[in-house]
């Protein structure tokens, strides 16, 4: 029997476990600032991961608009701030 860290135990868990997109949820509002930027994280009202889809709610229409142009940034950087590809699609409110 092998070894393993707490750490890679709680990853192996995480992995197998319905917890998993709980927990990407929560992170996502952890980094979205560091993803996104102070000013795009103020204006933003509400941020969710529901099946792989990223929901984000503003009442800025500025901000809506230059959003809708930038959604494969936004799931490129938010997969790689994430460490693995957890959103798939955008979606602007």
């Amino acid at each position: 029997m092998g070894e393993f860290s707490m750490q890679d135990a709680l990853k192996q868990f995480l992995q197998k476990s319905k917890l998993k997109t709980g927990i990407q949820a929560l992170q996502i509002t952890e980094v979205w600032e560091s993803v996104m930027g102070k000013t795009i994280a103020k204006y933003t009202d509400n941020i969710q991961i529901i099946n792989h889809t990223l929901f984000i709610s503003t009442q800025v229409a500025p901000l809506k608009n230059e959003l809708l142009y930038q959604k494969d940034k936004i799931i490129e950087r938010v997969n790689e701030a994430l460490g693995e590809k957890v959103i798939k699609e955008v979606v602007i409110k």
